[in-house]
């Protein structure tokens, strides 16, 4: 029996007020009543908080063709991932938006601009100074081998601490910054002990190709371009980073009901394609092909960075947890530590477990 159908009975069985014997409700009609009232009871026992919660979703999923969701995405990012694992026949309108880093999509999404999107632990932490709108709704937990610090080919520094007094690019309020203090600290260095120079990722390039710069902390397509150039890798950020790469959501967005059903849709989606890009070495193929023409790199640097993060874990995206919290803080109190933000932060209220049963049930 339907929810609908159901309510209306309800709604005819309520006795709170006294009713008169009337044509509607006579002697005759009283059996009947009763025989709906026997069906609804069993209809109610049958109805848990999740059966519910499931006509509710239907029920939104009916007006989603009236939504229109905007998604951050990066150069060669979900919409392609999302198109080749034939996921993006969504029941709602999709917006894509091209970020280069986390901190500008947090910014997006404050700024009312943007709904979904994703990055690292680091950009919320220092959306948190600010009193950034912005929620955490869920961590993709993946691989960490494109992030790295990057010197020049005929570079003569051989370890970071060859980098003392040096020009070293980052960007800041990303894994970049994040990493790059790491490994300064692992040698007995600080920031004040280089010469640092925030960048975003296309100015980092540029002044890379330049020679303007001793390194470069970047991650991502970027290393790639510079490995095309003949960039060397001085050392890799992969056992620094946790893998926990956050999917950021708009709190306007989550408190409406069909844009709430549309990012938990969104969400499944993404999970689906990145089980479809895994399942085998053609897929992984096919997406490398794809992405490295995206990105204007030569395949086979695409598809061996993509083979080594398979080795380390496949991509997994995961609804809020304690240990992703955990790990956020952790990041957060390096940054109070070394005086990168003015005080210890709390980053707890940030996350939003609203979609943990759109994760778990997706299938």
């Amino acid at each position: 029996m339907k929810f609908t159908a159901l309510k209306r009975i309800a709604n005819w069985l309520d006795f709170s007020k006294p009713k008169k014997l009337t044509q509607e409700v006579s002697f005759k009609t009283i059996p009947a009543i009763c025989a709906f009232s026997s069906v609804l009871s069993l209809s109610i026992v049958g109805l848990t908080a999740s059966n519910i919660q499931d006509i509710a979703v239907a029920q939104q999923k009916q007006n989603l063709s009236n939504v229109t969701l905007r998604v951050a995405k990066y150069k060669g990012g979900w919409d392609l991932l999302l198109k080749l694992a034939k996921q993006d026949n969504f029941p709602y309108k999709v917006e894509f938006k091209e970020f280069t880093a986390g901190n500008l999509i947090v910014q997006a999404i404050n700024a009312n601009a943007i709904d979904v999107g994703s990055g690292s632990e680091i950009p919320p932490i220092f959306g948190i100074q600010s009193n950034a709108a912005v929620k955490l709704i869920a961590s993709n937990r993946g691989p960490t081998v494109g992030q790295t610090l990057l010197v020049p080919k005929n570079s003569k520094a051989r370890t970071v601490a060859d980098l003392k007094g040096k020009k070293v690019g980052y960007v800041r309020a990303t894994t970049a910054h994040y990493f790059l203090i790491k490994m300064l600290e692992e040698v007995g260095l600080s920031f004040k002990d280089i010469n640092a120079v925030a960048l975003t990722i296309p100015d980092g390039l540029s002044a890379f190709r330049r020679g303007d710069l001793d390194a470069w902390a970047t991650y991502g397509y970027a290393i790639q371009q510079a490995k095309k150039d003949g960039a060397r890798e001085l050392k890799s950020a992969k056992n620094i980073l946790s893998g926990n790469f956050l999917i950021f959501a708009s709190p306007k967005a989550i408190a409406d009901q069909n844009q709430k059903a549309a990012i938990g849709d969104f969400l499944c989606r993404l999970k689906k394609a990145q089980s479809w890009r895994e399942a085998n070495s053609k897929n992984l193929e096919t997406w490398s092909q794809a992405y490295a023409q995206a990105i204007g790199v030569d395949l086979q640097l695409v598809l061996d960075d993509a083979k080594e993060g398979l080795q380390q874990r496949r991509s997994q995206i995961r609804p809020v947890s304690k240990e992703a919290i955990a790990s956020q803080q952790r990041v957060a109190d390096t940054f109070a530590k070394t005086g990168v933000i003015p005080s210890k932060v709390n980053v707890t209220p940030l996350w939003d477990g609203t979609f943990t049963n759109a994760i778990n049930q997706c299938k």
